[in-house]
């Protein structure tokens, strides 16, 4: 593919599938590993990503009004923990001439979320209260579904549908026929009785049933929770002011704990600096010895983070409620961060904004206040930038440098929440163990299934082709016995 259709690919896309395995494995999961369907797909959705010019699009290459009208947006959780995509189909028209721009407003926002969120799945939700016969544009329908089934692989969920006029039906037979049986499995035709089998009520708008009192504006950007006003975790003091002494006190028992396994650490780290310089750059590998293989960590050009995805909590049954960040400066110069979070009033994180010094590792301690319980829509962000030698890395200095420093050096990333049910989550907790180990998802164990399913259809295969070639064999052995046979018969009748 690439030898011949090496000029209709973006450089870039090429580079990537190269590097990054996750990518490959959504195509291959996407379409059940079946290998040749896969490079189809691939070649398929490179050469639409370059037509669309994909790696390109941003807020400034797009008209402005396409992002106020509030067509589309990311907003909100499903009870499962996906961001949902919202279509409010009423602010759609038909109109040829704008549809170029819509089509790259929606590559846009799913180029947008898969960038931020590593590919996260997402749930589609069409708003269709309040349409009519003049709303319905089925070459718009079929481009977002297409963008679904054949150039995002593994990126879609389900697809949630509001109050489908009746009007409607016919089309959406049509849609159906553009849909392949795994994506129609997917269709969820909702009214405001049932919509909350699948989105719990603080996301959805009080026309759908809900308390959600989000309202539409741009700018900014609406998908990022981060962007709304949320407050900094203030003074461990005024945190802890509801807290019983026996809690206060705990707290600072397993905090002076966890500062001696973090010196513990460092004085291992600075050991293994003298030992070899070859052995420096996986200097942000060395765990304790109760870290098991299984800890992930995100390497960032500034700090490398473990876990790298989620945090776990146990379930409000299991009581556990404190969980582990560790951040690894892996450059020269101290490294600003703060930790953000889209619930702040259920969460305390100690420090929340502070600093790193260079090739060291810094423990933050991320625990549930009073009797709330962590949430799959819980989410955190962990914001880092580069500080120059001559700043200083007090409280003040910090609050200055925020405000100073420029948005494209500011490092993020994302973690979400993850609970554990099980009354014994070992190795999942603070108490446990120094780091979070994560715990197979449903999501998880259904790829692991298709995969023995794929697996198994494969050496099924290869037996009925054994066996063909088994009685193949056996067959031809046979003539090759009756033929000569023959030869040694017409052999003594001509002697005779």
């Amino acid at each position: 593919y690439f030898l011949d259709k090496s000029d209709k690919y973006d450089s870039r896309d090429v580079e990537r599938l190269q590097q990054d395995d996750k990518w490959v494995e959504n195509y291959l999961i996407w379409r059940h590993d079946v290998v040749d369907d896969t490079l189809k797909m691939i070649d398929e959705s490179f050469q639409w990503r370059k037509e669309y010019t994909v790696n390109d699009l941003s807020e400034s290459v797009l008209p402005k009004w396409l992002f106020e009208i509030g067509a589309l947006f990311l907003h909100g959780y499903d009870k499962e923990g996906y961001k949902l995509f919202w279509f409010k189909v009423k602010h759609h028209t038909r109109d040829p001439k704008q549809q170029l721009d819509k089509k790259k407003l929606v590559a846009f926002w799913l180029e947008h979320y898969a960038k931020r969120d590593h590919g996260k799945p997402l749930t589609v939700v069409f708003d269709m209260a309040e349409t009519g016969i003049s709303h319905i544009d089925l070459d718009f329908v079929r481009f977002i579904v297409n963008c679904f089934t054949d150039y995002y692989p593994n990126f879609l969920t389900k697809i949630v549908i509001f109050e489908m006029p009746w009007i409607m039906n016919a089309a959406f037979k049509i849609v159906k026929g553009w849909l392949g049986p795994d994506a129609i499995s997917m269709l969820k035709f909702t009214n405001k009785n049932d919509v909350q089998e699948y989105i719990s009520g603080e996301y959805l708008p009080p026309h759908m049933g809900g308390t959600d009192s989000f309202k539409y504006s741009y700018p900014p950007l609406v998908d990022d929770d981060f962007q709304t006003p949320l407050c900094e975790n203030g003074p461990i003091t005024s945190e802890d002011e509801h807290e019983s002494k026996e809690e206060i006190d705990a707290d600072t028992k397993e905090t002076g704990e966890l500062n001696e396994a973090q010196n513990l650490n460092q004085k291992k780290m600075n050991s293994i600096e003298q030992i070899s310089k070859s052995e420096e750059t996986d200097k942000t590998e060395v765990k304790p010895k109760n870290a098991k293989k299984a800890l992930t960590t995100f390497k960032g050009p500034l700090l490398h983070i473990s876990p790298a995805e989620e945090l776990y909590f146990g379930s409000k049954e299991t009581g556990e409620k404190k969980c582990l960040i560790v951040l690894t400066n892996v450059t020269k110069n101290v490294v600003a961060f703060k930790v953000r979070t889209t619930a702040p009033e259920k969460y305390r994180v100690k420090p929340s904004n502070s600093s790193c010094e260079p090739g060291t590792s810094l423990d933050i301690i991320v625990s549930l206040h009073g009797g709330f319980a962590a949430s799959l829509q819980d989410r955190f962000l962990i914001m880092a930038a580069e500080m120059d030698q001559s700043s200083g890395a007090g409280v003040p200095e910090l609050t200055q440098f925020w405000k100073e420093v420029p948005r494209t050096k500011v490092m993020e990333h994302r973690l979400r929440c993850h609970v554990i049910e099980s009354s014994k989550p070992s190795s999942l907790t603070l108490k446990d163990n120094a780091f979070n180990i994560p715990a197979k998802t449903n999501e998880d164990l259904h790829i692991q299934l298709t995969h023995l399913l794929q697996i198994n259809k494969r050496l099924e295969e290869q037996m009925n082709r054994c066996l063909w070639f088994q009685q193949l064999s056996v067959v031809l052995s046979l003539l090759s016995v009756t033929v000569a046979a023959f030869c040694f018969y017409l052999a003594y009748a001509q002697r005779s």
